[in-house]
């Protein structure tokens, strides 16, 4: 608005210059993101009509500059958030299994002969054997005249069909373990003598896998009480050719991963109920969160005349929603279906009610638990985004992320020896750090968002168990990603639970430290001289404590 009216023949006082240039630099920055919105749109629809022409849009071929660099992309706030720490080379010996011993003699015909024995210097030597124990068992036969019915021998357990429990166990490694395709596994199969077909691994892969899958919901079910707070997040797939999304619920002691269609905040509930039926119920907290929501009071009057206190299934709520609500908008309906779902989540107690999300700031995450804890790497990455184009803006912008991540780190010591004096005095850090006006009108608006996610981004001073990044649930997305690269995506239903639930053994195996390989393995054998993984959450939960803040003092 003062552009509109700007003579610089009026200005007198350096404050008025001070103000005019400040809206003049903004007006460059605004003009030149633009202009960078408008050549990567002019770009894609020359792409997109060169492709109608049957010809080639421009390549992409990715920049050679280091990530943090300016003039990329790359959003990432690794370097920023890290404390450089000193390398310290770690033995391996000690965390080598070693299986046998082997003393290896000097040849005395090519020593002097005044050596002296000196004792043995132990050396330990990594290798592996890979060998087919192809075995021809002998069933025993028997029959019954009196039963008019023949009896044959079992098998050991783990030899099912035509091979064993290595080949059972290898396959599944090899595909969810270290994400090798279907075709790479036969020829690996075969190479080492094992006559096996791809129809066969394809079996081995997805049929009969209840026990892993019962295993599996044990495995989230104990993850779930382990702690009050849990990690969430979630990236794209495809089953069979259609999208849809793959998300991950984690803490330190485990990994969850489930698929669905969609990733609203139904879906959300969804998740953290294990993918169960969907309940729609009633109760004083439904209007509570009808009215955050700014349902309007005339839909509220009508849903108290429903039937209160009543768990409802998804066919029972959804006649009720169209009987009562036909001409109330979609949204407000929605809205209305949300909270009586969030309502049914918090008041059943088929499985732990998670308390505290830890997610970015996506709408799904929002009013689904009892409070939300933000990622402070994900809202950094907006700051990244920021791309100024005149040099004293970008000096504004380094300025103000140098204090953010000292502040962030003066929460990580916090973290580590928490004390009610410290609260006060960051909660007051925090409003003064995110108070700050530069005149950088992107970048002031950006502090403005970070001041109004206070209580999330804060929740750490009440919670100190809780972690101030979604890392864990990102990394652990990565999975999925990479196994996309390699195998697309299941082409079943029956295939995208086998790979729900073998992705969620891996990643917990490896947080437990026990190697997949052999759980797999003693899995398979029916051995089951490894424990249940469920206890091992359990277990370890106890020793971490991840709820202490949360038990009463």
């Amino acid at each position: 608005m003062m552009l509109e009216h700007f003579d610089p023949n009026d200005i007198q006082d350096p404050e008025g210059a001070r103000r005019a240039i400040i809206s003049l630099l903004n007006l460059v920055e605004e003009l030149a993101s633009e202009n960078r919105e408008l050549r990567d749109e002019i770009q894609r629809l020359w792409d997109e009509n060169n492709r109608l022409k049957g010809e080639q849009g421009r390549p992409k071929v990715k920049p050679s500059k280091k990530p943090h660099l300016p003039g990329t992309t790359d959003h990432s706030s690794e370097r920023e958030r890290r404390t450089p720490k000193p390398r310290q080379r770690q033995s391996k010996i000690d965390r080598i299994q070693v299986g046998r011993e082997e003393t290896v003699h000097l040849d005395r015909t090519r020593l002097p002969e005044d050596v002296e024995p000196k004792g043995y210097e132990p050396v330990v030597v990594q290798d592996i054997r890979i060998t087919t124990d192809h075995v021809r068992f002998w069933k025993e036969k028997a029959y019954s005249a009196s039963q008019k019915q023949s009896y044959l021998a079992d098998l050991p357990a783990g030899y099912d069909g035509e091979f064993g429990p290595g080949v059972h166990a290898l396959t599944r490694v090899l595909y969810h373990g270290v994400t090798t395709s279907e075709p790479k596994i036969v020829e690996f199969l075969q190479h080492v003598g094992v006559s096996i077909s791809s129809g066969q691994v394809s079996n081995l892969l997805v049929k009969n896998q209840e026990p892993f899958h019962a295993e599996k919901d044990a495995v989230y079910e104990a993850g779930l009480r382990s702690s009050p707070w849990q990690h969430i997040d979630e990236t794209g797939t495809r089953v069979n050719g259609v999208n849809q999304h793959r998300h991950v619920v984690c803490n330190p002691l485990y990994t969850a991963y489930l698929t669905t269609p969609k990733k609203d905040r139904f879906t959300v509930l969804d998740v953290l109920t294990n993918l169960r039926p969907r309940i729609y119920l009633l109760q004083p907290e439904t209007y509570v969160w009808l009215q955050q929501a700014r349902v309007s009071e005339s839909v509220v009057a009508r849903v108290r005349e429903w039937p209160q206190a009543v768990p409802l299934d998804e066919a029972a709520f959804t006649r009720l929603v169209e009987q009562q609500l036909g001409d109330v908008n979609a949204q407000h309906q929605r809205l209305v279906r949300e909270a009586a779902a969030v309502t049914a989540y918090h008041a059943q107690q088929d499985l732990p009610v998670v308390q505290v999300l830890l997610a970015d700031d996506a709408p799904q995450f929002k009013r689904v638990t009892a409070e939300l804890a933000l990622c402070w790497v994900h809202d950094a990455r907006y700051y990244k985004k920021l791309t100024p184009a005149v040099a004293y803006r970008r000096r504004l912008l380094e300025q103000f992320q140098e204090r953010y991540w000292t502040f962030y780190r003066k929460l990580l010591a916090y973290r580590q020896a928490p004390t009610p004096e410290q609260v006060p005095r960051l909660e007051a850090e925090f409003d003064q750090l995110f108070s700050t006006v530069t005149g950088y009108k992107g970048l002031d608006e950006r502090i403005a968002v970070t001041r109004g996610d206070k209580a999330s981004l804060l929740l750490v001073l009440r919670h100190p168990e809780l972690p101030l990044h979604n890392n864990p649930a990102e990394i652990e997305i990565r999975r999925r990603v990479r196994k996309r690269d390699v195998s697309f995506g299941p082409r079943t239903e029956e295939g995208k639970r086998v790979w729900d639930t073998f992705a969620t053994l891996l990643a917990t195996t490896q947080k437990l430290g026990v190697s997949f390989f052999q759980y797999v393995y003693d899995r398979v054998s029916a051995a089951n001289q490894i424990p249940n993984l469920a206890d091992l959450i359990t277990e370890r939960a106890q020793q971490l404590n991840l709820a202490a803040s949360w038990e009463p003092a």
